[in-house]
């Protein structure tokens, strides 16, 4: 008897090192209008510079949840506060490829999910006017109250999912939109950036 809760115990103690060595490798990330993540995907390839790791997995840039006020510290909140992801963090000079946007469209942001996660919400949020677009995202060039909040409450998301928001206004040039995805049963959120030319 003593022997068998031995090996369960062993068997426990490798379990854990075992889950956090292999995490889920599929969540969540906005398809259109193309999100760096989607920019950076094998199968698109829509930058002309080597993404690193995201480019094998742009729906993983998970991140703490609760931004603005917690979440992945400035200069890291397009990879979500994740090193592996980094490259989504490089404004590139402002050369990260963008959407043609005009002041109060109406812009549909489309999310493609690979895990189906229970969902608190939606957040969107822009760069402030004068944002210079060689800068990487911080809080402070960006304006922190969300220009659209689509709330979930709990309910897993399907396969795909669409939401369609009123642009703001007093935007010129090169912009980027931060899109939060927090899931309602775990401490994390995903992070999407979208370039976008007023």
């Amino acid at each position: 008897m003593r022997k068998r809760h031995v090996v369960g115990a062993v068997v426990a103690a490798l379990a854990v090192p075992l889950a956090l060595a292999f995490p889920a490798q599929a969540h969540g990330y906005i398809t259109t209008p193309p999100s760096r993540a989607a920019l950076c995907d094998e199968h698109v390839q829509g930058v002309p510079w080597d993404c690193g790791d995201i480019q094998w997995e742009p729906q993983s840039v998970e991140g703490p949840k609760g931004f603005p006020s917690l979440g992945p510290s400035d200069g890291t909140i397009c990879a979500g506060g994740n090193a592996r992801f980094a490259e989504l963090d490089d404004p590139h000079n402002g050369a990260w490829p963008t959407t043609r946007v005009t002041a109060g469209q109406q812009l549909t942001f489309t999310w493609r999910f690979t895990a189906r996660h229970a969902t608190t919400d939606f957040r969107y949020y822009m760069t402030k006017p004068g944002y210079d677009a060689s800068q990487p995202i911080t809080r402070a060039n960006l304006d922190l109250t969300p220009f659209l909040i689509a709330p979930y409450g709990g309910v897993q998301v399907p396969t795909t999912l669409s939401h369609t928001a009123t642009l703001p206004s007093g935007r010129t040039g090169h912009q980027v939109i931060v899109a939060v995805w927090t899931i309602s049963d775990t401490g994390n959120a995903f992070y999407s950036c979208s370039d976008v030319q007023f």
